[in-house]
């Protein structure tokens, strides 16, 4: 009786062990990282364009890197600028404060959308906000929100949006008036509307016909 206990009680561990291996050979292997996923993630939808109404008191319209040697490289934002030229003068003439940041080693002289007088500028790398007094340019100013446009969009453009919203101040980013490639637009619009620490808090996404003053 004993024995044919024992001999049952190791006939099912066999035929447990048996079907749990099989399962596992059956199963798909779990993807590690991201890169085991790469051609399979799928777009998120894109995120909703929302209609702005600004205070021109206390927004500052950013015009970051609109540079002949980085823009003028890059159909996509020498595309732009027709449209972002044409905002810019709406603003400047709604008294909306402009600031301009420069490229590399480019000069005032390079920039694709020239500063109209009095308007300052910052050089910097990809976040405006290091090494430079954009800071105090925009709270001498009494700046509580900022329009970012500019290039590249996963550049300049995502770098300075994020500290400063970041810091408290409110982000308009029109999604036409950045520019890359197709993709880093993509990556800049959905990180700005969905990133944490609150930054997607801050953004508002939008179009700049959207944009009313």
């Amino acid at each position: 009786m004993h024995s044919n206990r024992r001999f049952w009680n190791g006939t099912t561990l066999v035929a447990s062990v048996i079907v749990v291996a099989v399962g596992l050979a059956a199963a798909p292997a779990t993807a590690q990282t991201i890169i085991d996923e790469w051609a399979t993630v799928k777009a998120p939808p894109p995120p909703e364009l929302k209609p702005v109404t600004i205070d021109t008191k206390t927004t500052a319209l950013l015009l970051l890197d609109f540079g002949k040697q980085n823009c003028g490289q890059r159909p996509r934002c020498l595309a732009s600028v027709p449209k972002v030229q044409k905002f810019a003068a709406e603003a400047r003439a709604k008294n909306v404060a402009v600031v301009h940041s420069l490229p590399g080693q480019a000069t005032v002289a390079d920039l694709l959308i020239a500063p109209a007088a009095g308007e300052p500028n910052v050089k910097s790398g990809a976040n405006k906000f290091v090494g430079t007094d954009l800071a105090k340019i925009l709270a001498d100013k009494g700046i509580r929100a900022v329009i970012v446009t500019g290039t590249a969009a996963h550049g300049a453009v995502l770098n300075t949006a994020a500290a400063a919203a970041l810091m408290g101040i409110k982000v308009i980013l029109p999604v036409d008036g950045m520019s890359a490639d197709a993709f880093a637009e993509m990556y800049t619009a959905w990180h700005l509307a969905n990133g944490p620490g609150g930054v997607g808090p801050n953004v508002t996404l939008t179009r700049l016909d959207l944009i009313k003053f």
